[in-house]
């Protein structure tokens, strides 16, 4: 299969972005597929959560041209990974004033062949290296928790990608809502979600993310969920992702 890019966004912090990049790309792993996990935030959540916290080289080195995208991948039950680091913030204010600012991560990109999935897992911003996910990008994956502010922040990301869409990647299409962190037992959270369905055209999975320990948990022993607990609620659910999204 040709491989299809990624961009897992959500310009606020502790939405289950990085949660959503690691668990669905290590369920599409184990359903066979070959898989390649981007760390974009210099806070190295992603890396961090898969027990890659002090490689020899990371993004920053891939976007200063010191190291091919190639170069510094690293393999972890069953994934790859591009790990990511601090210094991407020296990478992001040098971008600023570089010609082309937004194709940076889409050439390196192009000399890495043979996934059949690239997951972006972005900053929590609409920043310079964010731009650079959607400039890359096939498509777009929001994962969203039931919140009432969560109805804002999506406007933000739909305008965003319009934008993107307009200036540098007019094939960018939104794959789809990933509904998180969900408690089917707060009024609140169903409210929300039955507004997403009336009010959105993009599409909303119906696998959910349910509210789960061993989610949380897993980060702390460098694994994903299927590899930590594979018969967790968090597991079954991530799997049922997978199913759907491979078809979508």
């Amino acid at each position: 299969m040709k491989t299809k890019i990624v961009a897992v966004i959500n310009q606020k912090g502790g939405t289950g972005k990085t949660t959503t990049t690691i668990n669905l790309g290590s369920a599409l792993s184990k359903q066979g597929h070959k898989v390649l996990l981007l760390d974009l935030d210099p806070q190295s959540n992603l890396s961090y959560s898969l027990a890659v916290s002090s490689p020899d080289q990371t993004l920053a080195e891939a976007f200063v041209g010191a190291k091919s995208l190639k170069e510094i991948l690293v393999e972890k039950d069953g994934l790859w990974v591009a790990p990511g680091s601090n210094e991407l913030v020296d990478v992001e204010i040098s971008l600023v004033t570089q010609p082309e600012r937004e194709s940076f991560l889409k050439s390196m990109l192009s000399q890495v062949k043979g996934f059949d999935y690239v997951l972006i897992d972005c900053p929590p911003s609409l920043s310079v290296l964010t731009l650079n996910a959607l400039t890359a990008a096939h498509e777009v994956l929001i994962p969203l928790q039931m919140e009432v502010l969560t109805l804002q922040g999506l406007d933000q990301i739909m305008n965003t990608i319009e934008k993107v869409k307009k200036a540098f990647n007019p094939k960018l299409k939104i794959k789809g809502i990933v509904v998180v962190m969900f408690d089917v037992r707060r009024k609140l959270s169903l409210e929300v979600l039955d507004y997403l369905r009336e009010n959105v055209q993009e599409k909303i999975f119906d696998s959910h993310i349910r509210l789960n320990v061993k989610l949380a948990e897993a980060p702390s022993f460098g694994k994903s969920i299927l590899d930590y607990d594979s018969t967790s609620n968090g597991a079954k659910d991530y799997k049922a992702l997978a199913a759907e999204f491979s078809l979508a």
